[in-house]
């Protein structure tokens, strides 16, 4: 029995130094001086030896047990070691390949076109003025000239909240009156400001509509400014925003806070005015609304009209973005689709 124990010892410990995983020691353990190991259990076979042999099998079992427990911490030091040294060596970072691609946002396209439109009139002298998206009726639309029950409230479909006389803007026009009223200094001051800004219409949601959109609404008021003025700045404005060339046109129109009113249109920009699906066939696309500024208008935000006069003017940044890349259909701006905003 001692003579098996003895060899045992070799076996176990030739084995072990052959082992190079911590895997394979776990095996090892098992195999050899775990509680179901050979060694375990040889020595659990003392007491069924004649009682002569079992000091000197007893002792020694122990020695061999105890001698194997060592080498088998030794062993899985060392095999720490070693596979630390190779996971930091198979790790290593090398400086010299290029790094992962950091993926960044972009500008939503109505964002782009609106700083566009920011520094074209920055480079006229137009300062942007920001105004509230909660409104009250008074300011929305009585001070613009539309008083209730009139005809042109039509025009808009209001969201109203609990609060009486509390409305969500459904222009940028109301702006108008904040800036005459904080950079007039009581009708004492010239202004040129742009106003953008959300708007909220109730309204169905089509591929022309949407119930929110932007809005860039334009004030210049100074002493002798005529049509002549309005004509020019917003020729200008065209010219720079679709093309040096691009021709511009005015038609009358009618706004409550303007008089008189045209619509202006340039010159299709996909089919160069000779008639397309987007243009209507008409070879033109309108862009915005403008006017001279009312007299009950100038008078409510602490202008004298028989002094004072002065421009305004609208566009639709969502709708300039839809003409310049022929965009079709509204609703791609507020979806979040990926595959149309990266395109941009």
């Amino acid at each position: 029995m001692l003579e098996k124990l003895e060899a045992l010892y070799q076996q176990a410990s030739q084995e072990l130094d052959g082992v190079n995983t911590s895997e394979a020691l776990k095996e090892w353990e098992r195999a050899y001086i775990g509680r179901k190991g050979a060694v375990t259990l040889m020595l659990r076979q003392t007491g069924q030896l004649p009682p002569e042999q079992r000091a000197d099998f007893g002792r020694r079992a122990n020695e061999i047990k105890r001698l194997l427990t060592e080498a088998f911490a030794a062993r899985e030091a060392l095999i720490r070691e070693q596979e630390l040294a190779r996971s930091m060596e198979e790790g290593q970072i090398d400086v010299t390949l290029p790094g992962r691609p950091v993926l960044t946002g972009g500008l939503h396209p109505a964002t782009q076109t609106l700083r566009e439109i920011y520094a074209i009139w920055a480079e006229m002298g137009f300062q942007v003025y920001r105004s509230r998206d909660v409104e009250t009726d008074e300011v929305n639309f009585e001070l613009l000239n539309i008083p209730p029950h009139h005809p042109a409230r039509d025009m808009w479909d209001t969201f109203h909240t609990t609060m009486p006389g509390v409305i969500l803007r459904t222009h940028t026009s109301p702006g108008q009156i904040h800036a005459m009223r904080d950079y007039g200094e009581n009708g004492t001051l010239p202004i040129r400001v742009i106003l953008p800004g959300m708007c909220y219409r109730y309204e169905q949601i089509t591929a022309r509509s949407e119930i929110q959109f932007n809005q860039v609404e334009g004030l210049a008021i100074g002493r002798n400014i005529r049509m002549t003025d309005l004509k020019g700045t917003i020729a200008e404005f065209a010219r720079r925003m679709f093309g040096a060339n691009r021709a511009v046109r005015f038609r009358a129109s009618h706004f409550p806070f303007t008089e008189p009113s045209m619509e202006v249109d340039v010159q299709c920009i996909l089919c160069g005015g000779e008639g397309c699906g987007v243009c209507k066939y008409t070879g033109w696309l309108e862009i915005m609304g403008c006017g001279m500024v009312h007299p009950v208008v100038l008078r409510n935000g602490g202008y004298d009209p028989t002094e004072w006069s002065g421009f305004a003017f609208g566009m639709g940044p969502e709708r300039i973005t839809m003409l310049k890349h022929g965009i079709e259909d509204i609703r791609y701006f507020w979806s979040n689709d990926l595959r149309f905003l990266e395109q941009f």
